[in-house]
């Protein structure tokens, strides 16, 4: 198995996509808004990639967080609030604001159950920091961790309820990033004091199946390498402290904060401890590549891959109207208290 997950170029697979994708046997797949026009094109799309590898319980994850972050969009499905509404419903009402978060989670995870999508990339559990980059920004469930962990832990469950995993990100976190990952290297020069409020969240949640670095250089810990491609910080900050010990997945590997080829990337990502490498952008070279650096994925890689599917529960049974009408009666709490 190939330690990556990796883009499709269109609609449906290419031939050359369909027998890279058998010999590589990746340990996933990435939808992307370029794979995406109905529920039954989408549904055939990942039927298509259990077929390759004859099994169901198949790896195949989105970004659907809601607000911008949102792969499936209407009119087709539909639009979920980002992180910042229960945030603000959180400071009026503490567990309004936990139930609202978690069966949103739940209507979410039913539409993409029902298209096949077996992972979230959701929730961020970063902290938001006052004068920060707003590559975060609203997508943030708050600035203090206690409620940070308490809103990502009901995604997590309302997620699960609708048989779909959640991951969290972007490890050790990403909130006091001055500048966009996608496009430069962050660089954090907060103290280890400091930087204690950014790991809470994600060492309360710590059990958490999934998760998933982030693209930032942190002074204090390892002034050389961001963490995705560090030793010490997935080993000693991640591991240790941290205490994750789920399936640790790269942000997208092709973003402009690193440098190096896309597989001369994943291979350092590999060495430094990451499980899988998330590649994005299906680009046929670049994921051959990565097959013939990264090698065969660890075994104690695929068995943290196989313990987080192995965690994923059949879907409850729910009416997704009644869930979202739930979520907008609670929601409705902060706009009458304002």
């Amino acid at each position: 198995m190939t330690p990556a997950i990796f883009g499709m170029s269109g609609l449906t697979l290419t031939a050359e996509e369909r027998a890279f994708f058998a010999e590589a046997d990746p340990a996933g797949y990435i939808v992307f808004l370029r794979n995406i026009e109905s529920r039954e094109q989408l549904r055939a799309l990942t039927d298509d990639l259990r077929s390759i590898h004859g099994r169901d319980d198949l790896f195949i994850c989105v970004d659907q967080e809601g607000g911008r972050v949102a792969r499936l969009k209407p009119p087709v499905w539909t639009r979920f609030p980002a992180g910042e509404a229960f945030d603000r419903l959180y400071r009026v009402a503490p567990a309004s604001a936990i139930e609202a978060a978690r069966v949103n989670a739940h209507a979410l995870a039913i539409e993409l159950a029902e298209v096949g999508i077996t992972v979230d990339c959701h929730p961020p559990l970063d902290v938001r920091q006052p004068g920060s980059h707003d590559v975060i920004g609203d997508r943030a469930l708050g600035s203090e961790p206690k409620q940070v962990a308490a809103l990502g832990r009901a995604i997590l469950d309302g997620l699960a309820r609708g048989g779909v995993l959640g991951c969290i990100k972007h490890m050790p976190g990403h909130g006091r990033a001055q500048c966009d990952s996608h496009k430069e290297m962050p660089t954090v020069h907060a103290s280890e004091e400091e930087l204690e409020i950014d790991r809470a969240p994600f060492r309360a949640l710590r059990d958490t199946p999934v998760g998933m670095t982030g693209h930032l250089l942190f002074q204090v810990w390892d002034a050389e390498n961001p963490s995705t491609l560090s030793r010490t910080i997935i080993e000693e900050i991640i591991r240790g402290r941290i205490g994750f010990d789920g399936l640790l997945l790269t942000d997208d590997i092709d973003m402009e904060a690193l440098s190096g080829t896309i597989p001369e990337r994943a291979e350092r990502a590999i060495a430094a401890g990451c499980d899988v490498v998330l590649n994005c952008w299906a680009k046929m070279d670049d994921m051959q590549g990565i097959a013939e650096r990264c090698g065969t994925m660890r075994a104690e890689s695929v068995a943290r891959l196989e313990r987080a599917l192995a965690s994923r529960c059949p879907g409850e049974k729910a009416d997704k109207a009644a869930l979202l009408a739930k979520r907008d009666a609670l929601l409705g709490i902060e706009g009458a208290a304002a």
